[in-house]
This record gives structure tokens, C-alpha cells and sequence, in this order.
């Protein structure tokens, strides 16, 4: 580690990039300092088994936390798949791996199991790195820990420039990682990615323990770590850009038949399914209900760009939605388990409806006295569920049982149960 890194990392938290309010730390005004290059350069990308048999005895004989990051295809290509894997721990430096050539990482992820993966934003990275086998059995996430400590700005960049003083270039975030060769400039910004986040999960501990946090956050690093996967969407299609403006059954038949046409190519081709059929394209077609390919020829986003055989299969599609029985169309909305959305409560059950505003200030205010965002002191949607189907029995029991069945957090269940008590007892209520 150079001067200068021993510097961020031993230095109290500094404000150049938002640090939380009262942190207690330096009021440093140092401009910052831009991070060019990794300490030990760019390594190469590791692209065979025998390279990647070096790296896992590297990591394994590394010490401490592990930094870990993904980058994905976004927008270009189809799914959330890896394309790249950045590691860096203390003792064995700076891995980026290929995974389209070594697409099977579990041995690597074995070598680091029981040791703590320090991911920004974990929950965007651990779908696609379970997808080639790295599965964290603990983590520490720098976003969640910036969010819990107060800061108002947790990206990576404002983090590292606010908290350790030093400025990543983020120029390349949104690239088309499936690229191949990998350009030099590109694999530099994957290699600092890493660089710092150790640091950076040393300056947070310390500020989150500062604060009394740190137990809390470590509870909610531990629900990450343990979560399963995401059972799959269901009726996907229904979250097409522009839906609001579908309302009859027969119109949401064709987005249905597009979407899934459509969804079934981009995969075929491995593209992102925004570069074969734009969601207005299909919402238009949609509401037009063209009766044949020169009327959907006609309708934006099937222009002059699009062939003939596109064409076809694109009115296909919605000639097949428009062949359907009444019983075959899809119903309007999504039955969603659960309490109905809170601006129809009022009308439902006035009852209720006071309950939760009255629970929203007293949720509102607290987030507000522990300074962080009201999302991660408790998710809106857990109080939501206990406001519309209270316990029997208002009590900190009752409630605090309740909120544990949502999944809450022992550390919410502390804070909020007082606030709902509150909220869920109040007489004009």
C-alpha cells in the first residue's frame, strides 16, 4: 500500500464527497486525489484453468476480507450473466477473471468460503455470481453500510471520494462487457473498482460502530448472505414500459404475445430484448390492434428499419392475440397477495388508512432521528401488511411477533415496534 493509501485508510472519515451529518470525523478539505492507476498495475485477464488454479491458491492463502465485484452486459446483451470477475484481497492482489472462458468459479468460490466478500451493492452482483458458482457465506455491502451510516450520496465513486479522498473514474460503468478482446482502459477501471473497497469497509465499520450501527448492519449483511434466490417473476410482460396506457383485456393479449415473441428472440440471438422491440413499440401495437403488416408498418417503432419477415412475425404475434377466447385473455392487473394499494385504503377501511399514516410519520420521524432512509429502517411494504391486518392484541409482543413474520430484523423489530405500538393503539385511529 502506498503513503497515500495508508493515509485514506488510517484517517478519520473525510467530507470532500457528503459524509454523514455529525460524523464526528475531520473536516478535511484536501482536494481530492485522482486514483489512475492499480498499485500493482493492470494483471491480465485470467482466461484458462491453469491460470485460474494460481489465482484460487493465491486467494486462499490471502488474509482478510475479499473484495469482490461483477460486470455485467447491461443492455446489450441478453439475461445478467458475468462477464467479468474482479477480486482483490491482502497477500495475493488484484484477479480479474474471464468468465465466459472459465465459466465454472466454484473452486474459486469454495477457497474463499468463510471469509467475508466486501461487494458495493451486493444484491446487483450475487444473482450472476451464483450463476457461475461464487455463493458468499459472509459479506459486508459498503452501499447498505453508507445507507445505515447517514450518507446521503452511496455510490461507489462519492463513496471512495467522501469517505477515503480519493477519486475513481467511473467512465466506463455502462459498456458492453461482453467485448473481446477487453480494451486496456476498461480493464483498469475493473481493476480499481476493487482497490479501494477494502479500505472503504474499514472506514464504514468504524463509523458504524461510531454511530451504535454496526451490529445492525451486520444483521442485515447476514439476511443478504442467507436470502435464496428470487423465485422467478411472474407475468413479466406486465412490467413493459407504458402499461398504464393498456386497458382493455384484448390489448393486453397482444402485449402479452409480443413481449413473449420478442423475449424469445432476444434470447435465441443473446441480445438484450430493448434492441429487438422497443416496449412503446409494442404498447403501441397494442392499442392499435393492427389488422394487417402494412397497418403495423405504420405504427412507431415499425418503421422503415424493420424488414418484412420482422414484420410478419411482429403481426403474427398479435393476430394470435387477437385469436384468442375470451377465457384465454389475461385479466386486467396482477392479483397481488397482500394489503390493496394505499390510496384506495381510505375508501376500503378509513380505519386502517389512519392507522398507516399515522404509522408512516412515526416511521418517517425515526428514520430521521437514527439518520438513514426510511426503506432501511423498515421496508414500507412490512408496514403496510401489519397496519391493514393488525394483531388482535396491540402490544410490543404482538407487534414485535408480527414484524418478525414479514422478516423484519431483530434490530428493526426494536426500533419500529414502539413507533407501530404506538401508531396501531392510537384512539383516533
Amino acid at each position: 500500500m502506498t503513503d497515500a493509501h495508508d493515509t485514506a485508510a488510517d484517517s478519520s472519515l473525510r467530507t470532500t464527497g457528503g459524509a454523514p451529518p455529525d460524523d464526528g470525523g475531520s473536516s478535511a478539505t484536501e482536494a481530492p486525489i485522482p486514483l489512475l492507476e492499480p498499485r500493482e498495475g493492470i494483471p491480465p485477464v485470467i482466461a484458462d484453468e491453469t491460470a485460474l488454479a494460481r489465482v484460487i491458491a493465491a486467494f486462499e492463502a490471502g488474509s482478510g476480507p475479499v473484495a469482490v465485484d461483477a460486470e455485467r452486459a447491461s443492455g446489450y446483451r441478453y439475461g445478467q450473466r458475468a462477464y467479468l470477475v474482479q477480486l482483490r484481497r491482502e497477500g495475493a492482489g488484484t484477479a480479474l477473471i474471464d468468465p465466459v472462458a472459465c465459466p465454472d468459479l466454484s473452486a474459486l468460490g469454495d477457497a474463499l468460503s468463510g471469509v467475508e466478500w466486501v461487494l458495493h451493492a451486493a444484491t446487483q452482483d450475487l444473482p450472476c455470481l451464483r450463476e457461475i458458482g461464487m455463493v458468499p457465506t459472509r459479506l459486508f455491502d459498503t452501499e447498505l453500510a453508507g445507507r445505515l451510516a447517514g450518507f446521503p450520496r452511496v455510490g461507489l465513486g462519492a463513496m471512495v471520494e467522501g469517505v477515503l479522498g480519493f477519486v475513481l473514474e467511473k467512465g466506463h460503468s455502462a459498456v458492453d462487457w461482453s467485448t473481446r478482446p477487453l480494451p486496456e482502459p476498461w480493464l483498469r477501471y475493473a481493476a480499481l473498482d476493487v482497490e479501494l473497497l477494502v479500505d472503504l469497509r474499514d472506514a464504514l465499520e468504524k463509523e458504524l460502530d461510531r454511530q451504535g450501527k454496526l451490529g445492525w448492519a451486520r444483521q442485515e449483511f447476514d439476511a443478504i448472505a442467507s436470502a435464496p434466490p428470487p423465485e422467478p417473476r411472474k407475468d413479466p410482460w406486465r412490467r413493459t414500459s407504458g402499461m398504464h396506457k393498456v386497458r382493455r383485456r384484448r390489448q393486453l393479449a397482444v402485449v402479452r404475445e409480443l413481449w413473449q415473441t420478442r423475449d424469445r428472440i432476444a434470447q435465441r440471438r443473446d441480445v438484450s430484448p430493448g434492441k429487438v422491440l422497443g416496449d412503446a413499440a409494442i404498447v403501441e401495437a397494442a392499442l392499435a390492434l393492427p389488422a394487417n403488416v402494412h397497418a403495423l408498418a405504420a405504427l412507431n417503432g415499425f418503421g422503415h428499419r424493420v424488414g418484412k419477415r420482422q414484420l410478419e412475425q411482429w403481426q403474427a404475434a398479435v393476430d394470435r392475440a387477437k385469436g384468442l377466447s375470451e377465457a384465454q385473455l389475461p385479466q386486467p392487473g396482477q392479483s397481488v397477495a397482500g394489503p390493496p394499494p394505499p390510496r384506495a385504503w381510505a375508501d376500503k377501511d378509513p380505519v386502517a388508512a389512519a392507522r398507516l399514516s399515522a404509522a408512516r410519520a412515526g416511521v418517517s420521524a425515526l428514520a430521521e432521528r437514527l439518520n438513514m432512509p426510511q426503506e432501511n429502517l423498515i421496508t414500507p411494504d412490512t408496514v403496510r401488511r401489519v397496519c391493514w391486518e393488525p394483531p388482535a392484541v396491540v402490544d410490543a409482543e404482538s407487534v414485535a411477533a408480527a414484524l418478525a413474520g414479514h422478516g423484519a430484523r431483530p434490530w428493526q423489530v426494536e426500533q419500529v415496534t414502539p413507533v407501530l405500538v404506538e401508531a396501531l393503539s392510537a384512539k383516533d385511529a
